[in-house]
């Protein structure tokens, strides 16, 4: 239905309803939304309108759909200081969440030619490049890509490679991140990252490049990860 000249859009009253709702607890972190074809009857109108209501909430990370369950209310962001040396396993469980980090393929591989810069390596030099999906509260939020110099962790790859990579590094190779350099900016997701988080190519995301070195000041490893642009923020505290 369109509004008459001076009336609100049928399509923001919703969003404002739903809203509500959200911000007086009548809907928690987590609850699913009526599906939409609940939804246009309880606000009598039409799924294209519904739909325009949702995307807004979604653009402004109030709410989330999960591929083929519907939409959710989404968790509080993740906290990260990168000032801070810590990894992911260890912030999720400082915050209270309980996280996980999933294995989806590693290997050896000629290295990409956006890192290799970075890691300052020939064109044709070999890396292991491990992608991984990490979760907190079994909602996966963050999808990485780790570029390891294969010389500084031989057999990497015969590890349990589904926890955290910083605890992997400390107890087979003595190794421990020490600082970092990191960028951090809003981007779109790519298609790879978008499948494996269960999103659209194309849907806004928290894109951090970190290059990161070891106790020696040695480069380490180089990080690329995609996360869902709901899912984190990033708070630094100056002296």
């Amino acid at each position: 239905m369109k509004a008459a000249a001076g009336e609100t859009p049928h399509y923001l009253l919703i969003r404002d309803q739903l809203l509500a709702r959200i911000q007086s607890g009548a809907l928690n972190s987590g609850d699913k939304l009526p599906s939409e074809r609940e939804l246009c009857d309880i606000f009598n109108t039409t799924r294209i309108t519904v739909r325009e209501s949702l995307a807004l909430l979604e653009a402004s990370g109030v709410i989330w759909r999960a591929d083929r369950r519907g939409w959710f209310v989404t968790p509080p962001r993740l906290w990260l200081d990168p000032t801070r040396n810590t990894n992911f396993h260890k912030l999720c469980q400082e915050q209270g969440r309980t996280p996980r980090t999933r294995l989806l393929d590693g290997r050896q591989t000629t290295v990409p030619l956006e890192v290799r810069e970075p890691l300052g390596l020939d064109p044709f030099a070999r890396i292991i490049l491990l992608t991984r999906l990490r979760y907190a509260d079994d909602r996966a939020i963050c999808y990485c890509e780790n570029h390891c110099l294969p010389e500084r962790v031989p057999g990497l790859l015969e590890h349990d490679l589904n926890g955290s990579l910083t605890e992997t590094y400390q107890q087979h190779y003595g190794l421990t991140y020490t600082s970092m350099h990191l960028s951090f900016y809003p981007t779109s997701l790519p298609p790879a990252a978008a499948a494996a988080l269960g999103s659209i190519p194309g849907r806004p995301a928290l894109l951090l490049r970190r290059l990161n070195y070891d106790q020696y000041g040695r480069i380490l490893d180089f990080d690329v990860e995609y996360w869902r642009h709901d899912s984190l923020r990033i708070e630094v505290d100056t002296l």
